[in-house]
């Protein structure tokens, strides 16, 4: 009888809210996690103005971005063994207070006149450190939090909330550095992730990790080092999309971060407008995606799905440097967001299927290092090819390149066959 009355209480909501409605653990994280995306899009634009205004580099700038992700890929290797050998809940906290604590820093020395590159540079690279330990405990709570009932809506209404955010957060720091000063934003920055160590205080057990047998039981330090290779290697999905992603993370960011840009503002000389306009439906596409998948219990035939959207997205980008017309090109950036976006959602739904939660931080750590490692190269040789052969004819290849690997992969049958 409790189980029909909790089943008819689940029935009362859509499905998409049914995480909100139904789990306090899903509400703490949804709320911490959505402010604190808001807090880090804001600093996103106020830290560039910053560092132009004090150097007008764009070396400099590039030095302040290497200090931030060089400490987060380092990390991450061993991110993953300490998120699966101490509280997750803990470590988010604990990594919420030191940014909380940074950003305050910043603002304070904004304030005083003392801030400098030098300062910029210390403050990138404690960051930096900071996200590659606090992202791979999210991926590992959120596999706990989000149990298979609540699972595809709380993954989308995750994705949906931190599209909106991202999409109105550099807004919001434009109009904080125009009517009152760019520390204000630090301090904004930081009262968010005040609020998401507050919010991660109401999680308890959920940070907990479950142990896989006796203590005495447990491998040696270098073989738990390992463990997420060896759950990864188990199964062709995960080993087989993370490898393939390392490419295809290449193209995709070097088109949308360097490329892009480059079109409409160089190629095309259209106003900074549409820039704007053209990368704000790359976040509405991603957006409607995740409100399409969370309207869904369960997807089959993912496999196809996943990649299928993926070569999408890679057929826009190989069609936007043969237009002029603003409204092709955001549409085709709708397509481009709305296709990552879907397998995104995806891949973060069946790894918390296929994942025991004692391996998850080791194995979301591993998935992490395989996008991000090569992407500062990526970047280098995106504008050395764009820079050789003409930034129109590397879309061209690059979004070709994407959609040949997508149905590359897709002749593999692990892939293929993936429900």
């Amino acid at each position: 009888m409790d189980n029909a009355r909790q089943a008819a209480h689940l029935r009362r909501y859509p499905q998409l809210i049914k995480p909100l409605a139904v789990s306090r653990a899903f509400r703490a994280l949804w709320i911490g996690n959505s402010l604190s995306v808001f807090g880090s899009s804001i600093t996103s634009v106020i830290v560039p103005v910053i560092v132009y205004s004090l150097t007008h580099s764009t070396l400099t700038m590039g030095l302040v971005m290497t200090a931030y992700m060089l400490p987060n890929v380092v990390i991450l290797p061993f991110a993953g063994l300490i998120v699966d050998r101490i509280n997750r809940a803990s470590l988010m906290r604990t990594a919420d207070l030191i940014r909380c604590l940074i950003a305050f820093a910043v603002m304070f020395c904004g304030f005083a006149g003392l801030l400098d590159v030098h300062i910029l540079l210390v403050v990138a690279a404690f960051l930096g450190l900071m996200d590659g330990l606090f992202q791979p405990a999210f991926s590992a709570i959120r596999a706990t939090v989000f149990v298979p009932e609540i699972r595809t809506s709380a993954n989308a209404l995750t994705q949906l909330t931190v599209q909106g955010m991202r999409l109105f957060g550099p807004a919001a720091g434009g109009l904080i550095i125009s009517i009152s000063s760019a520390p204000v934003g630090f301090g904004v920055d930081g009262l968010t992730f005040l609020i998401s160590f507050i919010c991660l205080r109401f999680l308890g057990k959920e940070g907990q990790v479950q142990r896989n047998g006796a203590a005495a039981e447990r491998p040696s330090f270098f073989r738990e080092c390992f463990a997420g290779i060896y759950v990864i290697k188990k199964n062709t999905w995960l080993w087989v999309t993370i490898l393939a992603f390392s490419f295809i993370n290449i193209c995709t960011t070097g088109i949308v971060v360097i490329l892009v840009p480059w079109l409409i503002n160089v190629h095309l000389h259209l106003p900074s407008y549409v820039y704007g306009l053209v990368m704000s439906g790359e976040a509405a596409g991603a957006a409607l995606t995740a409100l399409l998948f969370g309207m869904r219990k369960t997807w089959h035939y993912r496999g196809p799905i996943a990649y299928g959207c993926v070569g999408a997205g890679g057929l826009a980008l190989f069609f936007m440097p043969l237009t002029h017309a603003a409204y092709l090109l955001t549409g085709f950036m709708i397509l481009e967001g709305a296709g990552m976006m879907m397998f995104g959602l995806i891949w973060e739904t069946s790894l918390q299927e296929l994942v025991s939660p004692a391996a998850f931080g080791r194995v979301a750590s591993l998935d992490m290092l395989g996008s991000f490692a090569l992407l500062p190269a990526g970047y280098l040789f995106t504008g050395w090819f764009a820079g050789s052969i003409g930034g129109s004819a590397a879309m061209i290849i690059l979004g070709a390149a994407v959609v040949f690997l997508t149905a590359l992969v897709l002749f593999i049958p692990g892939i293929r066959r993936f429900d």
